[in-house]
């Protein structure tokens, strides 16, 4: 057998080919009227509909010659199809076009008459400007699906259902007035919906055009796109939320931890400005700056929820802006403790840097000012009022940033590169302790030189932010385990700064007392 023979046996095989009669691609009548063109394009659609019970990505093609059949079946008068797993409605435009509805239930689909039970509901724009020789088309139809996916899709194509959408003759896009098609959901669990059509182009779904209209309280979903072809919607999961005993729990526990943490940075300062030695130290320095920072974060952080249930929004306003600006100048005083670290351990000699506490501080207090400033010019109303939790907007509100790209921008992308710079600097903090420890002898106090180790890296920890990056991984079954470390971890982070800063008093205090008594014993 020649070779192109067995392509093209494999290649009818493979995509069943559909075999319709039912086109008329020339635009004029039937060879036995429009009923003749009717009965062939329903042949067309029980041969389609065998193909739906395999369900394989190679019957695409079929789907588009489906779409290009009905769209040239020639009718005079709106036409019902429906064989099984799928249905259409071949509407013929009469007069002026002043836009159109259909609806659709298991059973049915009708145009410009709502239906019992409906499933889909489809509203056309007067823009599509269609005529009397466009016929409009209605296609839903039911795809088995493998595993609840279908097509490689990033979700599960909810009730397995497609809604195609075309206008004989007229390619469909970029349309101002948009398309709505709803779609009733019957439960959703943890699942979000999420607007989709299938490209056939990159045989993928793709949502470029079309916005997804819902909210965790609704029991239907509105996709609104510029364009038709074929439309569907996927339920994507989402991360498991914790309970609302979980939610409770927390919230304690920020609070205590939070509340500890200010009385504690407060006494560091303190101490701080009583120790003369302590102030001399251009270490300790840069230490109190992220603690004041930290101060201000809790000051504004505590009675935030407090403020925001109250009427006042100028009062919310200053709220928001400062709870942000203190929020950057805690991340920008840890990339500054990575910086200042990374000169003690890694540059080591020719470190010195003229006024350069003054510089780290222009750098430290002035960064997060311009960043709060230019969403100010930007948009003032980016802050005020907000539901804690944005997919329950009867959640808790707080005084914050509401836009969630700002959001993004300003805070997760600031700190994302604070975390991946602090992580450097602690694994070359790791590896110089590991290597100063191989190089000197081993001796009875090696337990005590592990554990000052080990104090040291967790001072460095906790002076780095480290514990902030937990947010990265807290998703899927992780979530609520992640929630409870990150709350309890990084609420008591001003309390591990006091730690090591009383530990560093001590070690100060030690040298001196230790030096003192070299001198007395020399001079003797």
């Amino acid at each position: 057998m020649e070779w192109w023979l067995l392509y093209w046996l494999l290649l009818s095989l493979v995509f069943q080919n559909i075999t319709c009669r039912g086109g008329n691609p020339g635009g004029g009548k039937g060879h036995n009227g429009d009923s003749d063109w009717v009965s062939d394009t329903q042949d067309c659609l029980r041969n389609f509909n065998n193909i739906l019970k395999n369900g394989n990505r190679s019957d695409l093609d079929s789907l588009e010659t489906l779409a290009s059949v009905l769209e040239e079946t020639e009718v005079n008068n709106t036409t019902f199809l429906s064989v099984n797993r799928l249905m259409a409605v071949l509407h013929k435009p009469k007069g002026r076009f002043r836009g159109l509805q259909f609806y659709a239930n298991e059973n049915e689909a009708v145009s410009d008459k709502a239906v019992t039970n409906c499933k889909v509901s489809v509203q056309l724009p007067r823009e599509l400007d269609v005529g009397p020789n466009n016929t409009i088309v209605f296609c839903m139809l039911t795809w088995p699906e493998i595993n609840g996916t279908v097509w490689g899709a990033s979700g599960v194509l909810y009730e397995s259902r497609l809604v195609g959408l075309s206008v004989r003759g007229k390619n469909i896009s970029g349309l101002k007035e948009h398309v709505n098609i709803t779609v009733n959901l019957n439960g959703h669990g943890t699942e979000e919906p999420s607007c989709n059509f299938f490209d056939f182009s990159t045989r993928a779904f793709s949502t470029y055009g079309c916005q997804t209209d819902w909210k965790p309280d609704q029991n239907e979903v509105t996709c609104s796109c510029d364009h038709l072809t074929y439309f569907g919607v996927l339920m994507v999961g989402l991360p498991s939320s914790p309970s609302d005993k979980d939610q409770e729990v927390l919230t304690y526990i920020s609070v205590i931890g939070c509340s500890l943490s200010l009385v504690t940075l407060v006494l560091t300062v303190v101490l701080f400005i009583k120790n003369r030695k302590a102030r001399a130290d251009i270490s300790m320095k840069v230490h109190i700056n992220l603690a004041i920072a930290l101060i201000l974060l809790n000051v504004h952080f505590l009675p935030n929820q407090a403020v925001a249930a109250m009427s006042s929004d100028g009062l919310c306003l200053y709220m928001a802006l400062a709870l942000h600006y203190s929020l950057l100048a805690t991340f920008t005083w840890m990339a500054i403790e990575g910086f200042h670290l990374y000169l003690l351990l890694v540059r080591v000699f020719n470190i010195y840097i003229r006024k350069y506490l003054l510089k780290l501080s222009l750098v430290g207090w002035g960064f997060p000012a311009v960043v709060v400033s230019l969403v100010v010019i930007i948009n003032e109303d980016f802050y005020g009022h907000f539901p804690l939790d944005s997919s329950k907007p009867n959640s808790t509100n707080i005084c914050y940033i509401g836009d969630t790209t700002v959001k993004m921008v300003t805070t997760v992308g600031v700190f994302g590169l604070v975390f991946l710079f602090n992580v450097a600097m602690l694994a070359v903090t790791i590896r110089r302790i590991v290597g100063f420890r191989q190089s000197q002898e081993f001796g009875p106090n090696d337990r005590a030189r592990a554990k000052r180790d080990f104090c040291t890296l967790m001072g460095v920890t906790a002076l780095l932010g480290i514990t902030w990056g937990l947010v990265f991984f807290s998703f899927g079954h992780l979530n609520t385990a992640g929630l409870y470390l990150f709350c309890i971890l990084n609420s008591l982070q001003g309390f591990f700064i006091f730690l090591w800063f009383l530990m560093s008093l001590g070690k100060t205090g030690n040298q001196a007392t230790r030096t003192s008594s070299e001198t007395r014993s020399s001079k003797s």
